[in-house]
């Protein structure tokens, strides 16, 4: 990781942040993604009245590589605020788990910065994934 692109992700991910519709839990999160191209989207949550319809962070951000063409994910940040850390929810684990590898750094940011970097491995021990669906 160069400390540059972090940095850009960093901003991408606060400004989506900013742009967050949580008008119900009032709690903003950005995300971003890097792809293995360098390429990078970010998303936003996006609360609804019907509370199973609102949509997080991470899964705003992978919707919108997968609209752009994108396939791998190489990088994460999630910015959210409150004391806690502000790690992905089990299903953002699990949608993480089907673009990253099992090494993939997760950096957990706060308002000041870097809270803590986890690997997708750590978020989702003994994940799910396609290997599960073989059959032999």
């Amino acid at each position: 990781m160069s400390n540059s692109a972090f940095d850009e992700m960093v901003v991408l991910a606060r400004a989506a942040q900013e742009n967050a519709h949580a008008p119900y839990s009032n709690f903003h999160v950005g995300a971003c993604v890097r792809t293995e191209s360098g390429a990078l989207y970010a998303g936003c949550n996006v609360e609804n009245a019907a509370y199973p319809q609102g949509q997080c962070a991470e899964a705003s951000a992978i919707g919108n590589m997968v609209t752009s063409g994108g396939h791998r994910i190489v990088e994460v940040v999630v910015i959210g605020g409150g004391e806690r850390l502000c790690t992905p929810c089990g299903g953002c684990r699990q949608r993480l788990t089907e673009f990253c590898d099992p090494d993939t750094p997760v950096h957990i940011c706060g308002t000041e910065g870097l809270r803590k970097t986890l690997t997708v491995a750590d978020l989702m021990p003994f994940a799910f994934v396609a290997d599960n669906l073989d059959k032999s």
